[in-house]
Parts: structure tokens; sequence; C-alpha cells
């Protein structure tokens, strides 16, 4: 028996959609929700992947998400909201994202803020569907309270992922997406279940302690990246996707959860900028100046963000395959069996 499973592009597919819809999902939640997993499992993003179907589906039998359709509502000029109503927040942002870019066209900057919405996925996907727009995508969200501030021991934020991205004249946009943790939360679910110590400095044990054992991590707490620059990221993050569209924090995600492991429930920002507004007639000349800068970067053997992601989504359009460990392929089978 091999160690792995490969599948067409088409099965990858057909297995998500069959596992969410099989567990009592929407078929438009379930095409939305499978788009981002196919996209991070396409870019070998292993942890935004097909693994992420094992949590959609254990929210989903907790009772903790709705098949409820996202309400969009037209809040300011340059502000769009998006109620998720108790769903995941990737329909709602399906939804909301030709208002946002209209109202980004119209007023050089707008924002998106989807409210109430269970969140699994990794950000750049979204950013990267703003950028496909022509216009600068920044995104945010919180979680659940995994991360200890800088200096203390004990969770308050969440991994609080970042991502930005910046639109090219040719290829692909210039993105970035990172935890404002050291690790995302599912790497280290990855190492516990592959059985690897996790590295050292990205978490402490219940007791405080660094540790390098992942099943301690999770009972633990995780370590910000850069100490308190990390810190201080992460609750800019907490207040921007928090209080400011008037959605949980990360401590409060956690309250809700009351211990049954299921999603993150929360809001997220979205900012969308034209820079064609921002730049007016001197959008070339401007455009040419961003492109000196990723010229200057890559001349010297430096490589952008996002450039493995785009090496292995060449890779995986070559082949027509994705590949994933035979156990998790397994474990999600058997979701539907």
């Amino acid at each position: 028996m091999t160690d792995t499973v490969s599948l067409t592009l088409d099965d990858a597919r057909a297995l998500s959609l069959r596992t969410l819809i099989g567990n009592g999902f929407s078929e438009a939640h379930a095409e939305a929700i499978t788009a981002t997993i196919l996209a991070g499992q396409r870019d070998e993003c292993h942890s935004h992947g097909l693994y992420r179907l094992l949590v959609c589906v254990a929210t989903r039998r907790a009772g903790k998400v709705s098949n409820a359709e996202p309400v969009i509502s037209d809040a300011a000029p340059g502000l769009v909201r998006a109620d998720a109503q108790g769903a995941y927040s990737l329909l709602a942002l399906a939804r909301g994202l030709p208002l946002l870019a209209q109202k980004s066209r119209t007023q050089g900057i707008a924002a998106l803020a989807i409210t109430h919405c269970y969140h699994f996925s990794a950000l750049w996907p979204e950013v990267e569907a703003i950028a496909a727009e022509g216009l600068v995508g920044l995104a945010m969200t919180p979680s659940h309270a995994w991360v200890a501030p800088h200096g203390g021991t004990k969770g308050v934020f969440g991994t609080n992922p970042l991502a930005f991205a910046w639109p090219r004249p040719q290829g692909e946009p210039f993105v970035f997406d990172f935890a404002t943790s050291a690790a995302a939360r599912g790497e280290i679910e990855l190492h516990r279940r592959a059985g690897k110590p996790i590295p050292e400095g990205w978490a402490l044990d219940s007791d405080g302690r660094p540790t390098t054992d992942a099943e301690a991590a999770m009972s633990g707490a995780m370590l910000t990246f850069g100490g308190h620059k990390g810190s201080a990221l992460s609750a800019m993050i907490e207040l921007m996707a928090g209080p400011l569209i008037g959605d949980f924090l990360s401590l409060e995600s956690y309250a809700y959860d009351a211990g049954q492991g299921a999603t993150p429930y929360h809001g997220e920002l979205l900012l969308a900028i034209d820079p064609e507004t921002f730049m007016g007639g001197s959008y070339a000349h401007h455009a040419g100046r961003a492109e000196a800068l990723f010229d200057a970067i890559m001349g010297q053997g430096a490589r952008l963000p996002s450039q493995r992601r785009y090496e292995a989504r060449a890779r995986t359009a070559a082949t027509g395959t994705v590949t994933i460990p035979a156990q998790l392929y397994a474990d999600i089978v058997a979701l539907t069996v």
C-alpha cells in the first residue's frame, strides 16, 4: 500500500463536492468551499487543501454552521456588508465581491465587511480574486484565541492572517499571505497527524514552556512570529476585523465554540483599492515603477512571496493531478460512508 493517493483535478473536485453535499451543505456553499479548497491543494498548500474537509464536516455535524444565503448590503459609498448568517464565509465573499469592485472603481477605495461567518480558508485566494479585477487587495481575519501575546503564555489572539495582492500588467499578481502567529494552526495539526515534532519557536505547552511536541502545542498556546512585532500586528487585526466591523474577537470566538473544536466563528475585513483611480493619468508610469521594485528583488536572486505557490500551480497544470496522504484520503472517504 502506498503512502499517498494521486487524484485528477476533476476527481478531487468531485470528492470535495460529494463529501460536503453528502454531509448537508447546500450546492451553493459546497461549490464555494470546494473552489478555495482546490486552489489550496493545486498550489500544494496542504494545510488549506483537501485536509480542510475534515473540519468543515466536523463543524457541520456539530450544528455550528448553517446553509443560509448571505445578505449583501450597500452600507455606504465605500462599504459593502455581507452577513453570512452563520454560514461559511466563502459564499458571502463571492456574492459581495462584485459590488466591492464596483465601489472601489467609483470611490478609489472600498471595504467589504463579512460578518457572522465561520472561516477556515487561506486568504490568498481572496486577495487574488480582488487582484483579478485589477485592484489592490488587503484581507484580514481573527480566529480562535490560540496565540499568546508576546511575553505571555495564554492564548489571546487568533492566528490572525494578513494577505495582500498587487495586480501586475503581465503574469500573476504579487501576493503575500501569512499568519501573524509563527505558524498556521493547520501546520501544527499536520505535524501531529504525521507524528512529527514541530520547530522550536512555534508554541508553548499548557504549562507555558517552549515545546516541539505537536500534541502539547495543540493544548498549549501558539507564539507570534517576530515577537512583539507579530503581537502588535495581531492586535491590529483583532481590532480591525473584530470591533470595527461589529464582530467577534478571537477570545469571543473561542468562548462561543465552547470546546467543540469547530471552525472559528467571527468576521473578515477586505479592502480593495483601484490603482488607476489613485494614480490617475500616470497609471502606466507608476505601474512601471512598481515593476522596477520587483525586478530589483528578483534581479539579485531573491524570491517574491507566492513564487513557490505559482511554481506548484504550474506543476499541477502540467500533470493535471494532486497528491494527498493515503490516510487523509481514507479519512475523507469515510465521511460519506
